[in-house]
């Protein structure tokens, strides 16, 4: 069967529930039974729109496109990265923090961010742990850079596999010359829930999100999260830079 937008999104939103870092305390069981027997898509759903910084990127996507927030391409833009990411402006992105200030933001954060939005913000996760910063909304986890390498949506390419574990090779973030760029792999060991990726073969790709293997890309997909996580990064260089962070 295939999948559709609340199963993509929960298949992401999953460990950072687990961890108490993002969205309702309960909903890591109703999450995984979405994911693993395609059940509960309403009360997910639901569960999903209490996360703290996620609805409003949802929002922002499908209402410059005409969609809904829970649509298939909507989630998929904003977790790996597609077209419907790119011509947003600056205007629409204060849209988002202003939704932000109401989930809990300080305004004075909010307001500081808006007078430094680079030129072509990114409504992609990347984007948001580097820029906005992670936990930022939530302020359940600092915003560190160990923090942003674990939440930013990552990829590891499978070279062995053994009993629920697997070796990949995952390029990590980077900070060269005042810019945060996807650097080098390094070789990782990661534990996998069989229910979650059933199938998965060495040469594979897989998609992280704080260590949870979230699911095997499609080679389209795997592509798109590289270039549009490149784009986000060199985005918030610039903006960080700006301010003195980089």
């Amino acid at each position: 069967m295939a999948m559709n937008g609340v199963q993509l999104c929960a298949r992401f939103s999953l460990a950072t529930n687990r961890l108490r870092y993002c969205g309702p305390s309960d909903a890591d069981a109703l999450l995984y039974r979405t994911i693993v027997d395609g059940a509960e898509f309403e009360r997910s759903r639901a569960a999903l729109e209490r996360f703290e910084a996620l609805g409003p990127y949802l929002r922002a996507i499908a209402e410059k496109h005409g969609l809904e927030p829970f649509d298939y391409e909507v989630v998929e833009a904003y977790w790996i990265g597609n077209k419907l990411l790119d011509g947003f402006t600056r205007e629409e992105f204060r849209g988002i923090l202003s939704a932000f200030v109401r989930r809990g933001i300080p305004r004075s954060v909010a307001e500081r961010l808006s007078a430094s939005i680079p030129p072509h913000p990114l409504p992609h996760h990347a984007f948001h742990v580097t820029f906005v910063g992670v936990g930022a909304v939530s302020g359940k986890v600092p915003t560190t850079f160990e923090n942003m390498e674990m939440c930013r949506p990552s990829w590891g390419r499978v070279i062995e596999i053994g009993d629920r574990l697997v070796t990949v090779e995952r390029p990590v973030m980077a900070v060269d010359d005042g810019r945060l760029q996807v650097g080098a792999p390094v070789v990782e060991r990661r534990e996998i829930d069989p229910r979650v990726v059933r199938e998965v073969a060495v040469g594979d790709t897989l998609a992280f999100h704080w260590g949870w293997a979230a699911m095997v890309l499609e080679p389209g997909q795997s592509q798109r999260l590289e270039e549009y996580t490149g784009a986000a990064l060199e985005t918030s260089s610039a903006a960080l830079r700006g301010l003195g962070l980089l």
